[in-house]
């Protein structure tokens, strides 16, 4: 599982209203981490589906999209390991860096990756249990659960944009500096944190050790917000929905 460090001033949408989510989605791929949409042999992305829309806060409505990125080519043989041969281009603008974790882990309470010789090497990854943390709150006119999972930083695994300008420095050096005043892991929250484990949920056919929200996506309360005349094609910014606005559609039928 390949995860971006993002900016928290960028995010990416449709560009248009005929582009599909996936298009979407392999475009923003493209755009911010250089995943360039014709790969070199053996490499190709498989489009597998599509989990329910989620909603955001700021009236943005997220569709997850799964895709597989295979190093096998099964006709000519051909195998390549990602990590070495695709070199992420990352945009500074949108991601200060991008690192990989196991994907099963997003199901698991502790971190089944710690390596035990790079701890007898002297390197901290800190203690398997620092791996997840997780909440439960007031969202949506109903209780979630927030989950926050800290990812050990290995510098063999972790890209950062090597050209930037002045203006896109900041998230980057930023970074670097916790990292260098001791930060030892990186920490995955909030709306991402949530598609990776319904995402996980689906392909491995298992629920989590702790405790998570047992359905997918917000489909419902989007299809009630559209009934209200919010979510429309062009957004203001002032949308936000608000408190009102959630006990409004929560009451709809």
């Amino acid at each position: 599982m390949i995860i971006a460090h993002v900016n928290d001033q960028q995010t990416g949408r449709a560009d248009s209203l005929d582009e599909t989510p996936f298009q979407t989605a392999r475009r923003e791929a493209r755009e911010e981490i250089g995943l360039a949409s014709s790969l070199p042999r053996p490499f190709s992305v498989e489009h597998l589906c599509e989990l329910p829309a989620s909603l955001a806060k700021t009236e943005l409505v997220v569709r997850p999209c799964v895709a597989l990125l295979h190093s096998y080519d099964s006709k000519t043989g051909e195998n390549s390991d990602p990590e070495e041969s695709l070199i992420p281009r990352l945009d500074a603008k949108e991601v200060a860096a991008v690192f990989t974790a196991p994907f099963h882990n997003f199901l698991r309470m502790t971190d089944d990756d710690v390596d035990k010789d790079r701890r007898k090497e002297g390197v901290n990854e800190g203690d398997p249990g620092d791996w997840y943390q997780g909440a439960w709150t007031e969202w949506h006119q109903s209780t979630w659960r927030m989950h926050q999972f800290f990812v050990p930083i290995r510098n063999g695994s972790v890209v950062k944009p090597r050209s930037k300008s002045r203006n896109q420095q900041q998230a980057v050096e930023q970074l670097q500096e916790q990292e260098e005043t001791g930060l030892t892991r990186y920490r995955v929250f909030g709306m991402t944190a949530r598609i990776l484990v319904d995402v996980a949920r689906v392909a491995y056919n298992e629920e989590p050790e702790f405790e998570h929200n047992s359905h997918f996506g917000d489909e419902e309360l989007i299809g009630k917000l559209r009934r209200m005349g919010r979510l429309s094609e062009v957004r203001k910014a002032s949308d936000e929905l608000t408190r009102e606005t959630m006990e409004k559609a929560a009451k709809l039928s």
